[in-house]
Parts: structure tokens; C-alpha cells; sequence
């Protein structure tokens, strides 16, 4: 299991000190670094912006609102950044919510799945550059149709660094992932826990049971877990810290009939706990909304504590479908976990019968 970090969108402006830590993120040999978006900064911006100060660490969006672009800009964005950083560049897609789709954007959010099929298809023909791109589909047409009727076929001018440039999908619902090991090249799950791991396992076999040839191998799908750190020798205040941003998602991220962060967390067995928590965020309680998030909810989707208990629970996360861990957390929480994350390196590599084991338990 590799390790990236995960540094998200923006609240009220920059976060202080993302440049350092990107750039200590690579000097300490992490895997990769992860931008996002709501509905204020971008991801694909501040990814550029910190990536160049960087050699060798991957970066990806996690993610790109698909409603933001269309999928050829979308694709265009994509291969400026491979080139730009040598091809480390991987392209996080995401359908966000409608709230986010239909309120900020200004665009329908009916049929999500067969939307994200059809504006995945097109940025992969963009990479591939092996023809001019058409698209007849119900919600991507090119060349558009009406208008002056005079736009035509066009094929990038720029020829891409990979034409298999990576792409991976965020989902939370099971059809969504069976979509991703489907048609992308990565799963990006939040609220991810080991508790869960046969369902999303099952999910996942569904869609590369359906997975083309044309496609990256199964066994090289990558599955990145956006994972809270925060390293304390007091649980509970390191759990304090994880409560406010669980109990955004579970009450304040969409709608009371459609929240899929709160679908999420609900699968891990807290619905009532969800319930309160929700009803508390509506009611604008938003700090006893935070208090409601239960220790042990806290526990399953991130990794609190002084070192030795995020090392012990970190081998729960091992055995699991997740092949990198993302960490969302300050300066020490990724310097501990790549120190935890470098001894489990060292004891794979002294026992390679466990190392095989571990590996052939996340055979998908």
C-alpha cells in the first residue's frame, strides 16, 4: 500500500504552508499529492501552482467536477499537465451532487452514471488523438448540433504525453464504483473503512467483470482512500479534530434526499447517529452537531491517536482493496505516517511470504 496526501479545496483562502508541505511530501518520498473542488478554488489551479516545485511525487485532482468543464476542456487541462510536470499528472473525476451540479453550475444532473460513461469516453478519445472526436451521445454531442453549422471534427492540436493518461472516478454508491472499475483506471472513496471492505470489494468485481480489453489491467487498478490523520496521545481530543469535518459531510454536503457522504457513513452501521447529527446541522447547531459524531465512527474512517495506535489500525487498512492512503492531515501527521508507512516497507521486505500474502488479499 502506497501513501499520498490529500490537501482539498480551499475554505475562506489558501491554506498556509500547502507549498512546504507538497514540497516535504515529495522530499519524503510520498507517492502523491491530491487537490479538490467544491464551489470556490479550484483543483486544477493550486495543482500546478505547488506541483512545480516538485520532481517525482504524482499529482492528481481528487477531484475535477465533471459539470465544471466540458470533457474535452477537461482533457485539454489534462495533457497541458502531464506534459507540464514530465507525466505525473492523474485526472480525479467527479459528478459531485445536485445541489453543486444543478445550483452552481447551471447544469442537469439527471442519469449520473451514463453521463459519466459518455464524458469519460470523450476525454479518453481526446488522449488518444487517433482521430478527429465525435460524440453522439444523449449529453455530449460533437460537433454541436443547430448553431451556425459550421463546427466540425476536431483532434487535439497538442499530441499528449500518455494517450492512457490515468483516470480515476470518485463514487460512494455501489453502481458508481462498479462504474469505475468499469471504465477508469482508480477508485477515489471518502468515508472508506475496513468494516466495509467485502461490499466495495463485491462492487468493484462487478464492474471489471464488465472492463474492456482496451483498458489498463484489473490487478493495476488503484483504489485511493482519502484518510484523516491527527497524531495526539489523547484520542479524544485527536478525534475532536475529525468531528466537525464528519458532521459537515453527514449534514451540511446536499440535501436531506440526497446526501451520498451521509449514504457512506450510514453503511458503516450509523444511521441513528446520522440522524442526530443531520437534524442537529439543520437546526444550525453545528457544534453539537460535531459532539454527536461518535468516537468510534471517527476510528473507522481515520486514523487518530499517538503513533503506535495509528499503526496498529493502519494494518486493518492493508488487508483491504486500498492501495494508496491518503492523508489529510497537517506536517506531522504525514511525517508519522511515512515513518509507519516506511517500516511497514522494511517488515514486507524482510518477509516476503507476508509481503505475497498481504498483496494476494487485495487481488480484485
Amino acid at each position: 500500500m502506497r501513501l499520498g496526501h490529500h490537501l482539498g479545496y480551499w475554505s475562506a483562502g489558501p491554506p498556509p504552508g500547502a507549498s512546504a508541505l507538497v514540497q516535504e511530501a515529495d522530499r519524503l518520498g510520498v507517492d502523491s499529492v491530491w487537490t479538490a473542488e467544491a464551489y470556490g478554488s479550484d483543483a486544477l489551479t493550486p495543482l500546478a501552482w505547488w506541483g512545480s516545485s516538485t520532481e517525482r511525487i504524482r499529482l492528481g485532482t481528487a477531484i475535477a467536477q465533471m459539470s465544471a468543464r466540458t470533457p474535452t476542456a477537461t482533457a485539454m487541462a489534462a495533457l497541458t499537465l502531464d506534459h507540464l510536470s514530465g507525466g505525473r499528472f492523474t485526472l480525479g473525476l467527479g459528478v459531485s451532487g445536485p445541489q453543486v451540479v444543478e445550483g452552481w453550475y447551471g447544469q442537469p444532473y439527471d442519469k449520473p452514471l451514463a453521463r459519466t460513461r459518455e464524458y469519460v469516453a470523450i476525454v479518453r478519445e481526446v488522449l488518444r488523438r487517433e482521430r478527429p472526436v465525435q460524440a453522439e451521445g444523449p449529453f455530449y454531442r460533437l460537433p454541436y448540433d443547430g448553431g451556425t453549422g459550421l463546427g466540425r471534427p476536431l483532434r487535439s492540436t497538442v499530441h499528449p504525453l500518455r494517450p492512457d493518461l490515468p483516470i480515476h472516478l470518485a463514487a460512494e454508491g455501489p453502481k458508481n464504483v462498479a462504474l469505475a472499475a468499469e471504465v477508469a483506471d482508480g477508485w477515489l472513496p471518502l468515508f472508506y473503512a475496513p468494516s466495509v471492505d467485502g461490499f466495495y470489494r463485491a462492487a468493484l468485481a462487478e464492474g471489471f467483470a464488465r472492463r474492456s480489453p482496451d483498458l489498463s489491467p484489473a490487478e493495476r487498478f488503484e483504489v485511493s482512500a482519502t484518510v484523516p490523520v491527527v497524531v495526539d496521545d489523547d484520542v479524544e481530543r485527536a478525534a475532536d479534530v475529525v468531528r466537525p469535518f464528519a458532521a459537515l459531510y453527514i449534514g451540511g454536503m446536499g440535501a436531506s434526499t440526497a446526501n451520498f457522504h451521509r449514504d457512506m457513513v450510514e453503511r458503516l452501521g450509523y444511521v441513528r447517529e446520522c440522524e442526530t447529527v443531520a437534524a442537529l446541522w439543520a437546526e444550525g447547531r453545528r457544534a453539537e452537531a460535531a459532539a454527536a459524531v461518535p468516537t468510534s465512527l471517527v476510528q473507522d474512517i481515520a486514523l487518530v491517536g499517538p503513533p503506535a495506535a495509528l499503526r496498529d489500525r493502519l494494518a486493518a487498512w492493508e488487508e483491504t482493496v486500498v492501495t494508496s492512503v491518503l492523508v489529510q492531515g497537517d506536517l506531522t501527521a504525514l511525517r508519522t505516517m511515512a515513518d509507519l508507512h516506511a517500516s511497514v516497507l522494511r517488515r514486507a521486505a524482510a518477509s516476503p511470504a507476508r509481503s505475497a500474502a498481504s498483496s494476494g488479499s487485495r487481488t480484485r
